[in-house]
């Protein structure tokens, strides 16, 4: 037990170093595992520049706090990402959309023959339009993912993966009659927040808006690339602190 608890200190210290020194990198040369290099880890020599380092130093503690938990987090979600980048590099591009088709096709057929009483046809026909997208979403990521490259992974095929995993059930319950109330209300104020000059005239133009299923479908598919942009940052975060295979 105490070898590894100690194991585990000593990767949150690995961490928490990494971080610090990826943070003074920004600013100055030879941070990053550079002590036991020839020429060793850079500070001026200069009294002023070096107080202006500690301070750049001292700041870095209070940034490495705030962002260790997101590293941890990063981690997590590379794992998860990783498992399921094996899953679909084994079954190739028309696995993922066979995977995906059943997934949602299955749903959808749940619903139709086991919760009619629960939702309308209109609503049925909405989750089966969103299942629908994704499956083109699970396609689109699959390709980016293929063609590599950081931008491409983060900015388009974290997001399609969202729409992909995500869009089918959260429509399903936006039409639950316990959830629908809640979620429609919810996202109807991500829909104002996202807009900040003028938030009476936003609300103004709300409350003439009558919206339908479609809309509400076209309200998450948009929030997916941001949750989306946000977990590939997430996982870019855990691969420059702990690249693969450390």
């Amino acid at each position: 037990m105490a070898a590894g608890n100690r194991g585990i200190a000593d990767a949150i210290k690995y961490d928490l170093t990494l971080l610090h020194e990826t943070w003074m990198e920004l600013f100055y040369p030879r941070q990053r595992n550079a002590e036991d290099t020839v020429l060793g880890k850079y500070e001026p020599e200069e009294t002023w520049k070096l107080a202006v380092y500690r301070l750049v130093s001292l700041f870095g503690v209070l940034i490495v706090g705030l962002s260790y938990p997101l590293l941890l987090a990063g981690y997590f979600v590379r794992f998860q990402a990783r498992k399921l980048n094996v899953t679909a590099a084994r079954i190739g591009l028309l696995g993922v959309i066979g995977v995906f088709v059943l997934l949602w096709g299955g749903l959808v057929a749940l619903i139709w023959f086991g919760f009619q009483s629960t939702f309308s046809t209109v609503e049925i026909i909405a989750i089966g339009a969103a299942g629908a997208v994704a499956v083109v979403s699970s396609a689109l990521s699959f390709g980016c993912w293929q063609l590599g490259g950081r931008g491409t992974t983060v900015f388009l095929a974290y997001p399609f993966a969202m729409t992909a995993l995500f869009l089918p059930p959260v429509v399903a319950a936006l039409f639950h009659p316990v959830l629908e109330d809640l979620i429609i209300a919810r996202s109807d104020e991500l829909a104002r927040d996202l807009f900040f000059a003028s938030p009476d005239f936003v609300q103004e133009q709300l409350g003439r808006f009558d919206r339908q299923e479609a809309h509400h479908v076209i309200i998450w598919f948009v929030f997916s690339f941001p949750i989306g942009w946000i977990l590939g940052l997430l996982v870019s975060l855990a691969d420059l602190i702990r690249p693969t295979g450390e």
